[in-house]
């Protein structure tokens, strides 16, 4: 069974093709790993039936948050909890990374006490009554993110985690960047080209590896398609992959870009299974993708048709901590 076997990825060997992907808790109230996460993430570790766990998104820095209730990697007070945190999956027999974020646009004042920043002065489709227009961000500033997101990958590293995933999906920063809805900037980061408009992952990701070394796995959740008339296309989200790919990105998670996790068209399991296929036929890295999998023969199906190399199960972990057990016991079984 194609769902049983190890995968290499870039030095790390993870035991199965099961992931968990980044779901979030709401349960850091002051930016800390909690013990109820820690326990969140054992129970669903199923002793070791996920083969690889992406955390929660972290802020990165106080402007980039999300939520009052998410956990941050934005200080060096948060890696204790967040080794606590490791060492409990790694000793259930998981993998884990932490997936690092800047919300952009979608980061409320009310949240975190500043202007909302953007690649340009334009309100995401799926704003909320509460959104204001952003403010674009200067070059400088661009900068000084990317900065934040290699100090945070550093702590991520510092805490044990086996990797670190950058957030580039669902509408956030990254994503916005990536998206011609959201970015209408004329420089170096702007919407000319997809490799304008991926600049701030690739640059990103080769301060990354230098900051990190080669050993240790860097991560993209990819909305690289939007599947929103005038968003990035299935092609965008190919040649974005590949840029990523080039820059040293050892994994890619295929998501949705500005349309978020979900697709209202497609209810067959592995919702992003076309780009999850086309990124997989351009690019020599593993693929995950994930959406609507409840059984383990679903997941069987999507690894065997060659869309994806890993497989996330989120909704169904979230509604049945013992889901990976049970779906890896009943396939031993048949």
């Amino acid at each position: 069974m194609l769902l049983k076997e190890p995968i290499e990825i870039g030095k790390i060997r993870i035991a199965n093709r099961l992931v968990m992907p980044p779901m979030h808790t709401g349960k850091s109230p002051d930016g800390k790993v909690t013990p109820e996460q820690i326990a969140y993430y054992v129970r669903r570790s199923g002793g070791g039936a996920v083969g690889l766990m992406i955390t929660e998104f972290a802020a990165v820095s106080r402007q980039g948050r999300a939520t009052p209730v998410q956990v941050s990697m934005a200080e060096d007070s948060v890696i204790e909890g967040h080794r606590a945190l490791v060492e409990a999956v790694h000793q259930e027999g998981s993998r884990v990374i932490c997936q690092i974020n800047h919300a952009g646009s979608a980061a409320q004042e009310k949240v975190t006490g500043m202007k909302a920043v953007a690649p340009s002065a334009v309100l995401s489709p799926r704003a909320g009554k509460e959104d204001e227009l952003p403010r674009p961000l200067s070059v400088d500033e661009i900068r000084k993110i990317e900065e934040d997101f290699v100090a945070a990958a550093q702590r991520v590293k510092a805490a044990g985690y086996d990797g670190v995933e950058i957030h580039g999906a669902h509408g956030y920063l990254y994503n916005q960047f990536f998206s011609p809805l959201l970015n209408r900037r004329r420089d170096a980061y702007g919407c000319d080209s997809v490799e304008n408009r991926a600049r701030i992952f690739t640059e990103t990701i080769r301060l990354m590896r230098e900051s990190l070394g080669t050993e240790f796995l860097i991560a993209v959740r990819f909305g690289g398609c939007d599947y929103t008339p005038g968003g990035s296309t299935l092609e965008d989200c190919v040649s974005g992959a590949r840029l990523l790919a080039e820059a040293g990105t050892d994994l890619l998670d295929i998501s949705g870009g500005i349309c978020g996790p979900n697709l209202k068209d497609v209810t067959r399991p592995g919702t992003f299974w076309e780009a999850g296929r086309a990124v997989k036929q351009a690019v020599d890295i593993p693929v995950i993708v994930t959406g609507g999998v409840t059984t383990a023969d679903q997941a069987e199906a999507i690894l065997r048709a060659e869309e994806a190399d890993l497989v996330g199960v989120g909704r169904a972990l979230l509604k049945d901590p013992d889901w990976a057990k049970k779906a890896m016991n009943a396939s031993a079984k048949r």
